[in-house]
């Protein structure tokens, strides 16, 4: 069964934290809706099939513990985060995924919905140097069936993110 992708420009009523972090800034960016599948094995593809945008321009949030401090690696859903890269990427020396519990609680977003964008704490944040291949990316607008469509210049620039090549595929 198909998907339906729906556009916006303005977030709905109201929005996330993350549309609204995008409206407070000023940054152009567009909304994509569609009807997220509870038994689709991957967020972040299913996504891309949905939007009918391609896995590498679609990024994927992930939080990740380095040396001790939380940290957001945003990456292609086409790949995987290199964890040793992460961690050589922000000085550290050792990169583990968090706690899905903890990542929840820090950002203020459900697992398959955390936004780079809008945290309730503001955590370091690599971008996948990839990003900058295209002219607009998707991430995660902050909850499931939600992506917002932006340059990755402006990301890097609102998450002050250090580009580096974390994913790989």
């Amino acid at each position: 069964m198909a998907k339906k992708s729906r556009k916006q420009q303005q977030p709905q009523s109201g929005g996330t934290p993350a549309t609204v972090a995008l409206t407070a800034a000023g940054v152009p960016y567009e909304v994509h809706a569609y009807d997220h599948d509870p038994a689709h094995p991957s967020y972040g593809e299913e996504a891309a099939e949905a939007m009918g945008v391609s896995p590498d321009r679609v990024f994927k949030t992930l939080v990740a513990d380095v040396d001790g401090t939380l940290t957001v690696a945003v990456v292609p859903v086409a790949g995987q985060l290199d964890l040793k890269a992460l961690a050589t990427a922000v000085g550290g020396k050792r990169a583990a995924m968090a706690d899905p519990t903890l990542a929840e609680r820090t950002t203020g977003y459900v697992r398959g919905g955390i936004s780079p964008l809008g945290q309730r704490k503001k955590l370091r944040t690599v971008l996948d140097d990839s990003a900058t291949a295209h002219p607009t990316i998707c991430v995660s607008a902050g909850r499931r069936g939600l992506e917002v469509e932006l340059s990755p210049e402006h990301l890097a620039t609102l998450t002050a993110a250090v580009l580096a090549p974390i994913g790989r595929a």
